[in-house]
Order: structure tokens, then C-alpha cells, then sequence
């Protein structure tokens, strides 16, 4: 929040009531400014205290809601410049663009579908599809907006500075909240009016940041998205960063996302621009290529950019089959770090044999580290093994620990009443331990 828990807490009722859920009203002050409650939970703050702190405490880059449904896509809520400082919120908007006049827009968007990447065990894909009216033709774009709409479940952006062309491809497409992108010092009044009429959010277009900021507060409109004009990389990576800097500063005409094109002619030079974008701010990168192999970078490094610091990436606590397990088959314990689970998993692979895995929830940390921090623990690992269903699924009673917590050994055997077997150190030992120990 922008406040300091004190700040807050002079606008608390101070009765120490404990409704919120915390002991007094300093505790819940100082839990607001941190972000981790809601002013919601305090039934006793006054209308006016609770508008004074709405307005201040608003995050510097507002919301902005693209879609409907399960494909929405919501950009902003950012408020810092730096990830370490806290977390970026929203991860970028991939948009890939098709045009009007092309002969074979169903299978374009066909293809925008199938950009789906599983990594690290979670299911990454593009989020948008940019309709382009290059034919300058109403009839021709409202047409086109209608034949992605019906193909994809991926929210629309229409890309027009002709108010009436769309007008006519809102009529088609409105009703589904797209990125209306178009408006600037010429269409203004024109778009806005639109973007009010279908509650859509507005793409507005400066020719440099001062007449950027000039067109949104004349705009008044509150669900904005920024272009500030630029198209050469290092212009654009300038202005980013200075809306950026200025949005956290409270300078409310630069408090929304922003939206880039990555254009570059050279196939290779437009997913290097991409890639500087979703690391400099972007809220929406629209780019003109639906080949696999470009978007995968930008989806990888999206991740990585996007990845709360503080929150490590972590596959879920439940039991895993590998090549088809049977009764007879060996069971490993490892945590829910995602990295050391698809480590164990691949080695598993690789050794060739059928097995069971049960990552340990421990918050998304490793081995060694779970252990110390007690979150690795025979407590967590015989309750694991009780409540995963691995009991129903193998006619033994062995567990495979990793070496590097040997010393779990002897309370995890006394706890479960398994036969707890010492695995290697390094998961790259898993196939010659089994053939040593396990093999058939």
C-alpha cells in the first residue's frame, strides 16, 4: 500500500475490537500496509476514513481487466520498480497479431490455440489475439474480429484508428470486453465514446509522453491501457521505464499498463525487442509470429521475470506415477520444489523403470533446506504417506529417502512403520540405486 501502517492506523477506529482477526488495530494497520489484508475486514471504519484510505492506498498502476470469462486477463496493480523490492503482479500480455485481409484467419488463430507450454510442471500460453484492420475496410475488420471471436477463447484486441471501423467490429465483438486500440489526438472524443458505450478498455496513443499524459486526463476515462507512440527499441525501453517511474511517483496519467509492439523486420531482432519489453514494464507485447519456437522464449523468460521472489515455484503435494507403476515398484520421497522434483523425475526416467514419487509439501523449498527449516520432517513425510492413497497402490512397505537426509532415517521408520531405504545424494544416483537395490 502507499501508506505506512501509522499512517493507516489514524484512520482506524482504534477499539481494538479484534473483528479483523488480529489483536489491536496497530496489528491490522500494519498487516494493510504490507498487503496482506483488506480494509473489507474492519467493520467499524468509517465511510470517510475508509474513502481516504481507498484513494491513497490504491496501487500506483491501476487494474485494467481485458476479457470475460476464464481467458480475462488483468494487467497493473504493479507497485514497484524492481522485483526484489516486492513482486511484479501481472505477468505480461502476449498478443499475436493477425490482419484483416488475410485469406486464412481461421487457421492463423488455429495456430495462436495451439501455443501451450507446460513448464516446470505449469501450463504457460500466449493471451491475446490482436486483430489488425490493414485492409482499412469496416465491413472487412468487423468480419475478422467475428472469425477470431468464434475461434479462440483468448480475448480480442482491435487494432483501428478509424472510429467507424470499429464501431462496426465492436458490434460483433463488444460484448466480450476487447482492447479497443486506437484512440489518439484526432479519434479521441470518438473512441472514448465507444470504449464507454461497451465498458472496454482504451488503448491511447501519445506522440511522446507529453501528449500522452495530456490525452488521458483529457479522456477522463479510467480504464486506460498507454501507448506512448514509440516503435525503435530504445525509445520505446525509455519511455517504459519513465511511465513507469512516474507511476509510482502518483502522477495519475501514467497510473495504467501500457501495450508495445515488437515489429522489427529481422525475425531474430523482434523476440530480442519482446524480451526487453516484458522485462521493462510492458503490460502487452503484440507480435506479428505464431511460430512456437519465438514464443517459448519470451514465455520462459516471462516466467522467470513474473516469479514471486519469495515465493519459490513449487509442483503440488500429491502422489506421482511414473511409466505405469505396479505394486512391486519403488516409492520416493522428495519436497515440492519444482526443481528438485523434475529432477527426481527425470532421473527416474532416465534409469528406465516404473516408480512412485510423493513430494512433501514444504513450501516450494529443497531438500536440504526443508529439512533445516523444518518443513522436511518425519511428521510431514509419514503424513504424507498416509493420506496420498500410496498405501492402496503398492504391496510393500519401503521408502526411498533421499541421502542427504539420512539422518530422518530412524524416526521416519518408528513413526510410519515403513522400511525407510537411504537413497543417494544426488538424484543422478537414482538408476544405479535401483538396479543396486531394487532391481528385478
Amino acid at each position: 500500500m502507499g501508506l505506512t501502517g501509522l499512517e493507516i492506523f489514524k484512520q482506524l477506529p482504534k477499539t481494538n475490537c479484534k473483528d479483523c482477526g488480529q489483536p489491536t488495530c496497530l496489528a491490522f494497520a500494519m498487516q494493510l500496509a504490507s498487503g496482506k489484508a483488506g480494509l473489507d475486514q474492519c467493520p467499524h471504519v468509517s465511510d470517510a476514513a475508509k474513502e481516504a484510505l481507498d484513494s491513497a492506498s490504491a496501487p500506483p498502476v491501476a487494474l485494467v481487466k481485458i476479457g470475460k470469462g476464464e481467458k480475462e486477463l488483468q494487467l497493473g496493480n504493479e507497485t514497484v520498480l524492481f522485483r526484489h523490492d516486492k513482486r511484479f503482479e501481472h505477468p505480461t500480455g502476449i498478443a499475436i497479431a493477425v490482419n484483416d485481409n488475410d485469406s486464412e484467419i481461421a487457421f492463423k488463430v488455429g495456430e495462436i490455440n495451439k501455443l501451450v507450454f507446460d513448464r516446470v510442471g505449469q501450463i504457460h500460453n500466449v493471451n491475446l489475439v490482436a486483430v489488425v484492420n490493414a485492409s482499412g475496410d469496416a465491413a472487412k475488420f468487423a468480419e475478422a474480429a467475428k472469425t477470431v471471436q468464434e475461434n479462440t477463447p483468448f480475448p480480442l484486441v482491435l487494432i483501428s484508428e478509424d472510429a467507424a471501423a470499429m464501431g462496426a467490429a465492436l458490434e460483433v465483438a463488444g460484448a466480450n470486453a476487447p482492447l479497443i486500440c486506437g484512440a489518439n489526438a484526432a479519434n479521441l472524443d470518438a473512441m472514448v465514446e465507444l470504449a464507454k458505450k461497451y465498458d472496454a478498455p482504451l488503448v491511447i496513443k501519445g506522440a511522446g509522453l507529453d501528449e500522452l499524459a495530456a490525452l488521458v486526463e483529457k479522456a477522463g476515462y479510467k480504464k486506460v491501457i498507454l501507448d506512448s507512440g514509440a516503435r525503435e527499441v530504445n525509445k520505446v525501453l525509455a519511455d517504459q521505464t519513465q511511465i513507469r517511474r512516474q507511476a509510482l511517483k502518483k502522477f495519475r496519467s501514467f497510473g495504467y499498463p501500457t501495450i508495445t509492439f515488437a515489429d522489427n523486420p529481422d525475425p531474430i531482432q523482434v523476440i530480442v525487442d519482446a524480451g526487453v519489453y516484458i522485462a521493462k514494464y510492458a503490460g502487452i507485447v503484440v507480435l506479428n509470429t505464431a511460430d512456437p519456437a519465438d514464443i517459448l522464449p519470451l514465455i520462459t523468460l516471462r516466467l522467470n521475470i513474473y516469479t514471486d521472489p519469495q515465493k519459490p515455484i513449487a509442483v503440488e503435494s500429491k502422489l506421482y506415477e511414473i511409466a505405469n507403476p505396479g505394486p512391486d515398484d519403488p516409492v520416493f520421497v522428495t519436497t515440492n520444489f519444482s526443481l528438485t522434483y523434475f529432477n527426481v523425475q527425470g532421473d527416474v526416467e532416465a534409469g528406465r523403470f516404473p516408480a512412485y514419487i510423493l513430494p512433501v509439501d514444504t513450501d516450494g523449498i529443497s531438500v536440504l533446506t526443508g529439512w533445516a527449516a523444518g518443513k522436511f520432517t518425519p511428521e510431514k513425510i509419514t503424513e504424507m504417506l498416509n493420506t496420498s492413497g500410496i498405501t492402496d497402490k503398492v504391496s510393500h512397505r519401503k521408502v526411498i529417502i533421499p541421502g542427504g537426509v539420512a539422518v530422518l532415517s530412524g524416526k521416519l521408520q518408528e513413526l510410519s512403520g515403513w522400511e525407510v531405504l537411504v537413497g543417494p545424494r544426488d538424484s543422478a544416483g537414482i538408476p544405479s540405486f535401483y538396479k543396486q537395490r531394487w532391481g528385478k
